[in-house]
């Protein structure tokens, strides 16, 4: 599950909806959607985006983050977290926006981080 996946299920739960009734007002099979949740399917576009604040009615700040959640929330980066934590897919996304600007000293830190998990 994605970021945006959990985030979507949570707005999901918390208003009573159904995927099966969710996905009829937004024209996409139950099944996109049960994939967009789990992370099964690439970040949504930018028309899904709204059309998902606008069944919602998510607007400003509500709005920005289930955006930014989006923008963290693509499994299909070189590294796969399909499977993963939320926490895990974010951690992905950002190192594959993140990681170009990154010098030696701070690479090598997060290297030094990750060989204390082994």
């Amino acid at each position: 599950m994605t970021p945006f996946g959990l985030h979507m299920r949570k707005l999901r739960q918390e208003r009573g909806v159904t995927q099966k009734d969710m996905a009829q007002a937004l024209r996409v099979s139950s099944a996109y959607l049960s994939a967009l949740e789990h992370g099964r399917r690439g970040k949504p576009t930018w028309a899904m985006i709204q059309s998902i604040l606008n069944y919602f009615n998510l607007i400003w700040d509500e709005a920005d983050a289930l955006v930014r959640l989006a923008d963290v929330s693509d499994p299909r980066v070189t590294i796969d977290t399909a499977g993963l934590s939320p926490k895990a897919t974010m951690l992905a996304n950002r190192l594959a926006e993140d990681i170009a600007g990154l010098d030696d000293d701070r690479l090598d830190a997060m290297i030094g981080l990750l060989d204390t998990r082994r």
